[in-house]
């Protein structure tokens, strides 16, 4: 088995919307001109740094936006432009809120489990339904069109429907999810922010509202529930004995670690983590200690020696972690972490403490970065056995020849400079749809979009 990194294509309407509250970076951006081109390939350069490190890339295509069918569904009529026209109307709000490129970030497309840790051993993804931000609880239907169409294999694969309610079962996808492994088997961490429900019983409370933790986030929401998680563990059919829930630290959400990869990062046998990223931490690392036996190499931050706003700003946890084929690990890191003096020593005291880390390769994505997303929020990692990434018909794993054709491909269908009010323009929509129409036949996927069918 080995881990395929999916990471997902920038959008052509990547743009500073400043549409999370809770993620600071968004709110700092927001209103600034981006450069969609940039940003898709920032987002192909790194690809090509993990296929080139010996580690298995695949590419997943962007959503359509603006998304015309949800504009539909809240009532606009006509032709496209209309809709557009209309939606743009006022505050144009909406119309901000489908264009947004949120989809990039796909750590948060679903949780995956391997088949070597499934009770009927398939591979068992669960897109996520992102029910705590209008603008990302609309991904879900494509996001699960593309992973059917790409796990097609039913004897292999169990892509399920995302799960169902609304708020209190709200799921944020693999940024919440951590799998560790050692000789001892593996252990996979859901964690989450809030409960849905008081006490123990299956029942919901009256008026169906929700309890926020008596020491919950006081600044910024916190999205992920508890019941989502235990959700997801029993739809993967993983050994309940082999799961875990920790909670994420209240004072880590409110310093704007609104998923848990913001302030955590595990791989294998080697867990990053800062002192604020769960709630109980100290039992937490012994109980995975214990469980997994003296191979898991954990590494904590303390705030005296990198406080939380540091990391929230220059995303070390957000690296990526990639087993290498000679066993050893490196660590993909934005450009930010080594410009911040203490979250560069930090990440250097961890590859010369000895643990399977031995280097730390730093790259610019800073498009991705104005919008709270670095490294790891660009892939969905899929650990897959030979025989599961054969059944993947579709073109999704990078090649210098998908490089070449992709590099093209968003040079003539990417613009250079997008801000809020050149998402009123119909070109703009007419634009992506064309050039995701010519990328699902570069990646042989077949039909995605609502206009292609």
């Amino acid at each position: 088995m080995r881990e395929v990194q999916f990471d997902g294509l920038v959008g052509p309407t990547h743009n500073y919307g400043g549409l999370s509250p809770g993620n600071v970076a968004s709110a700092a951006h927001e209103g600034e001109a981006s450069n969609p081109r940039a940003a898709v390939l920032q987002g192909l350069a790194k690809m090509k740094l993990v296929r080139d490190l010996g580690v298995l890339q695949a590419v997943l295509p962007p959503q359509d936006r603006p998304s015309l069918t949800v504009l539909r569904a809240l009532g606009f009529r006509g032709t496209d432009e209309e809709v557009i026209t209309a939606a743009a109307a006022g505050d144009g709000l909406l119309l901000r809120l489908t264009s947004s490129a949120s989809s990039m970030w796909t750590a948060n497309a679903a949780t995956i489990a391997p088949s070597c840790d499934t009770k009927d051993h398939k591979v068992h993804v669960v897109p996520a339904n992102l029910q705590a931000m209008f603008h990302r609880s609309i991904e879900p239907a494509t996001t699960t069109r593309v992973l059917r169409a790409i796990f097609a294999d039913p004897a292999r694969f169990v892509v399920h429907a995302p799960l169902p309610g609304g708020g209190q079962l709200a799921d944020e996808g693999a940024a919440n999810h951590t799998r560790l492994e050692t000789s001892r088997g593996a252990v996979h961490l859901f964690a989450w922010g809030r409960r849905a429900w008081d006490g123990t019983s299956a029942a919901e409370p009256p008026g169906g509202q929700h309890r926020a933790e008596p020491d919950g986030p006081r600044r910024f929401p916190a999205r992920q529930t508890y019941e989502a998680s235990l959700a997801l563990a029993r739809l993967h059919e993983l050994d309940p004995a082999r799961c875990r829930f920790p909670q994420q630290h209240p004072a880590g959400i409110d310093q704007g670690a609104f998923h848990t990869d913001v302030l955590a990062v595990g791989n294998g046998r080697f867990l990053m983590l800062h002192e604020l990223a769960f709630k109980e931490s100290p039992a937490l690392v012994a109980d995975l200690r214990a469980t997994l036996g003296d191979e898991l190499v954990v590494v904590e931050a303390k705030e005296s020696e990198l406080p939380a706003a540091n990391a929230v700003q220059a995303y070390p946890f957000n690296s990526q972690v990639l087993t290498l084929a000679d066993g050893t690990m490196a660590i993909v890191a934005p450009e930010d972490s080594r410009d911040d003096p203490r979250v560069r020593a930090f990440l250097e005291r961890v590859v010369a403490a000895g643990g399977p880390v031995r280097a730390v390769h730093y790259l610019d994505v800073r498009q991705s970065m104005h919008n709270g997303g670095g490294p790891a929020c660009l892939r969905l990692r899929v650990p897959l056995e030979d025989a599961e990434r054969a059944a993947i018909k579709a073109n999704v794993f990078l090649t210098d020849e998908l490089y070449a054709a992709l590099v093209s491909w968003a040079g003539r269908r990417y613009r250079d400079r997008l801000v809020a009010k050149d998402l009123e323009d119909p070109k703009l929509a007419r634009e992506g749809m064309e050039g995701l129409d010519e990328l699902t036949g570069i990646l042989r996927t077949g039909p995605l979009y609502d206009f292609q069918r």
